[in-house]
Formats: C-alpha cells, structure tokens, sequence
C-alpha cells in the first residue's frame, strides 16, 4: 500500500484558525459527512502564534468548503 504525503497538491487547506478545538471540531464534521480531512498545526508552542489548518483533498474540496462556510458561521466567536 502506497503511503500518502500530506503536503502534496492532492490536499488543499479549507480552513484556518488559532483555536485548537474548532479544528478538530470541523474535522469531526467533514468525517460524519464522508470527507477524509487532515489538521496541520502551525502554531508555534513557545509564542502561541500562527494557525490551524484544516486540509481536504483535491476531489473533496467543494464539498468541503461548503460544510466549512457554514461551519464558520456556526461558530462565530464575538
């Protein structure tokens, strides 16, 4: 079974935030609608800066951007 590298053109970033649990919260969405999507953490551990990405495959990614749109909605931190 071949191994798949993340970081190839085959996946594309759909969300990013600097708080840890919506990302994995959205994660959880997409597996209960059928999209495999990873989390890439970028955030820095000494400083707290930088993001959370959410990422999707290529083939995925209308679907997806339309789960994480209402998604944003949903969650809108004020």
């Amino acid at each position: 079974m071949k191994k798949q590298n993340m970081m190839t053109p085959d996946w594309v970033p759909i969300y990013s935030t600097g708080i840890e649990y919506l990302a994995e919260l959205l994660h959880q969405v997409l597996s209960d609608n059928g999209i495999e999507s990873v989390i890439m953490n970028k955030k820095d551990t000494a400083y707290l800066f930088g993001a959370i990405e959410v990422l999707v495959k290529n083939e995925d990614y209308n679907s997806a951007i339309q789960i994480a749109k209402e998604f944003e909605e949903n969650t809108r931190l004020e």
